[in-house]
């Protein structure tokens, strides 16, 4: 009887079937950096992007574009950027999304800068934005804990809170607006969890989704938080 035969390969030796493993594990990292790397760069790129139009918006006090121009605009281009997503041509076009947004966001912070104590409730929102980011992706890029149970949780809560936003436009209630800016804000916390674990466990591999994706909820995140807090401040003077 040969060695091999008297004493067969452990689970850990090397084969050829182990080696193939090994590779594909390697190479599910590696996707896994990429898409992140690629995905936190161009989110980096539009939300100074975004930021720069916003500015300009304001400094320039463009009109607000009202509710079906918006709805147009932003679905539009969400549509286009999904059906051009895997050619160059998608990442033109999240540039436009972002920008549109940043125009749309113009009108609402010249609204919280004639407020008393504007700038800093601008700032308090944007800072308390940057470091939810940062404290949420740290999270699940340390744990790689899996948050995509939380996917369908999630859309209902956005569809209800929407449906309730729209609603408060004929009515006109300061407490559920509040109410609804409160409940946005949370369910974009849980967004920027849910599509950080689809891209770092292997859900998400298109970082001009994940891209788009990411920007929605912090964009979401702060303009919730800017109702928040300017509520806040005008409920105190």
């Amino acid at each position: 009887m040969s060695d091999y035969q008297r004493h067969p390969a452990s689970p850990s030796a090397w084969t050829p079937a182990t080696a193939s493993g090994g590779d594909s594990v390697f190479n599910q990292r590696a996707d896994v950096a990429r898409v992140l790397r690629n995905t936190y760069a161009l989110l980096s790129m539009t939300l100074l992007f975004s930021g720069a139009v916003a500015a300009a918006a304001v400094a320039f006090k463009l009109p607000a574009p009202g509710m079906i121009l918006t709805l147009i605009g932003y679905f539009g281009l969400l549509f286009a950027i999904h059906k051009t997503q895997h050619s160059a041509a998608s990442v033109p076009l999240v540039f436009a999304l972002t920008g549109f947004m940043g125009y749309t966001l113009g009108p609402l912070l010249s609204a919280i800068l004639n407020l008393p104590g504007g700038a800093n409730t601008i700032a308090l929102a944007l800072g308390t934005t940057g470091a939810t980011f940062l404290v949420l992706s740290a999270y699940v890029l340390a744990t790689k804990k899996d948050f995509s149970f939380m996917g369908g949780f999630l859309f209902a809560g956005m569809i209800i809170a929407i449906l309730a936003s729209l609603a408060n436009l004929f009515f006109q209630l300061p407490m559920l607006a509040m109410v609804v800016s409160g409940v946005v804000a949370l369910l974009s916390v849980g967004m920027i969890l849910f599509h950080t674990s689809m891209i770092v466990n292997g859900g998400e591999r298109n970082y001009v989704m994940a891209t788009v994706s990411l920007f929605v909820s912090l964009f979401n995140l702060f303009t919730s938080l800017l109702s928040i807090f300017g509520f806040a401040g005008s409920s105190d003077d």
